[in-house]
């Protein structure tokens, strides 16, 4: 079932499950009130996705997350989504 899962998710974002895996087990520990941590963080998820990461965009994520206004599960999460795109 997850191979399935993971593949399907493979062939939409071109991500690797393998280096998913190991960017959220090198997070683990990370301090997320760190602006220095965050940064880097940022930029490697942008470089996994192979998206570029602007920096007034890098700067707004690093204020949301340092402040600690990170959505804590996915119905908020697409709430916010939804609200940034008007």
């Amino acid at each position: 079932m997850f191979s399935n899962m993971f593949g399907n998710i493979e062939k939409k974002t071109g991500v690797k499950m393998e280096e998913v895996l190991k960017l959220a087990k090198s997070l683990r520990n990370a301090d997320f009130q760190d602006e220095k941590t965050v940064r880097e963080v940022i930029k490697k998820v942008g470089a996994l996705a192979n998206k570029p990461v602007s920096k007034q965009k890098e700067d707004m994520l690093v204020k949301t997350i340092i402040n600690g206004k990170v959505p804590k599960d996915f119905s908020s999460l697409e709430k916010m989504l939804k609200k940034k795109k008007k």
